[in-house]
């Protein structure tokens, strides 16, 4: 029989955090983070990562692991995230996959196999010798050209998927969506439960806005200031984190910190609608809409328990 594996995906600020606790509680389950920031030790405010007391005695994998200097990818991600699901099945637990980055979640769920990008060296300092030159737009551009789905999908910001895109265009002579969406007609390895947590769109907009003020007041000028002083630059993969590079210029005097703020909360709410447009591409998904629940925790564990027993994973 196949292992059991349940997914807690949704956009930002939509309160995945505290509904995977209750989950994990319930079902005797270990949480696996598919967020590509909590996985970097020292950026605990703009990463809006869960504090140890929130964790309610409920094991965490892929929280606080790298240095902020260390690169961390959807293959990194999917060899660290094996790798715990192992040890929660020698346990006798259920590994609970939580996050908003939908790629991590499939890459994961459909077993999705990358061997075949490999890294050009020489194409790569090409590419990012371009970003240099003529900016990130441009190299967005030219992957439009190509595979405008992938550009579709992949923020003009996001140089490095971008770069890795066109790698893999300019080795096989193949689109990487095309390829992606090939592994993802695969059938899972696992006995899984995938569902998307939801709210009104104000209201989780709302919500957004009311984090980054929180992670203001929290500190998170103060945060990006330490990371900078340590030897953090723009051109990290950690440092291009929402919240984190528009504070990084602030700091670099490129913007004043009103500007810096409003970049935040406009680029993360953009991002949670692109979120959303991912998983509605989902076809396994479950959706869990917060209004039907009347926002009552409760309530939403008790569907999910429902359709757990249903698919025969508790």
């Amino acid at each position: 029989m196949k292992k059991p594996l349940i997914i807690l995906a949704g956009p930002t600020a939509v309160g995945k955090t505290r509904l995977s606790i209750g989950l994990a509680k319930t079902v005797g389950g270990e949480v696996i983070s598919a967020d590509s920031m909590q996985i970097y030790r020292h950026m605990d405010i703009g990463s809006a990562k869960i504090h140890p007391e929130e964790m309610e005695g409920v094991v965490h994998h892929l929280v606080d692991v790298l240095e902020p200097e260390e690169e961390f990818h959807v293959v990194r991600f999917q060899q660290m995230a094996k790798a715990a699901m192992e040890k929660i099945y020698e346990r006798g637990k259920i590994p609970i996959l939580v996050g908003g980055t939908g790629f991590y979640i499939q890459a994961l769920l459909y077993d999705i196999d990358f061997t075949h990008n490999e890294r050009d060296s020489k194409y790569r300092e090409y590419l990012e010798e371009l970003v240099q030159q003529k900016g990130s737009g441009y190299l967005h551009e030219m992957l439009r050209k190509v595979d405008a789905k992938s550009a579709e999908s992949i923020h003009a910001h996001n140089s490095k998927r971008v770069i890795r895109a066109l790698e893999f265009y300019n080795q096989t002579g193949k689109r990487i969506s095309e390829h992606n969406e090939k592994e993802r007609q695969k059938e899972s390895p696992y006995r899984f439960a995938y569902f998307v947590l939801y709210d009104d769109r104000e209201r989780l907009y709302e919500r957004i806005n009311c984090r980054v003020d929180q992670m203001l007041k929290e500190g998170l000028v103060e945060e990006v200031q330490a990371l900078k002083k340590r030897g953090c630059t723009r051109d990290m993969v950690s440092m291009q984190g929402l919240g984190y590079k528009e504070i990084l210029a602030y700091l670099d005097g490129n913007i004043a910190l009103s500007e810096a703020v409003c970049r935040i909360k406009r680029d993360t709410r953009h991002f949670a609608k692109r979120q959303l447009t991912w998983f509605k591409r989902e076809k396994d998904a479950i959706w869990l809409d917060k209004k039907d629940f009347e926002n009552n925790g409760h309530r939403l564990l008790a569907r999910m328990q429902e359709e757990l027993t249903n698919r025969n994973i508790l």
